[in-house]
């Protein structure tokens, strides 16, 4: 069953953030997730407002878990550190 990747962010580096981005699209990639949304218009209709918002889709949940604990994502993932305020959940999806 396929999964989305829903990241929630307030980046505080902007610099550093921009590391992790660059490393994090081919992280995510090479695991068959594709993103869907990256940081467009949004509405907060509820809970704490983060002006970042990233989805991407991933083939199955674990692919997306597997992503997240890769090498690679935890390469870039160093550079968000420290500069972000996150955070992150993969859903399964209904078809």
């Amino acid at each position: 069953m396929p999964a989305l990747w829903i990241a929630h962010v307030t980046v505080t580096d902007d610099e550093a953030y921009g590391k992790y981005a660059k490393l994090a699209g081919p992280a995510v990639a090479k695991h068959g997730g594709t993103f869907i949304a990256r940081g467009g218009r949004y509405v907060q209709l509820e809970g704490k407002e983060r002006p970042r918002n990233v989805v991407a889709r991933f083939p199955s949940l674990e692919a997306a878990v597997d992503c997240y604990h890769s090498t690679e994502y935890q390469e870039a993932l160093d550079h968000a550190r420290g500069a972000s305020e996150r955070e992150l959940m993969v859903v399964e999806i209904e078809e």
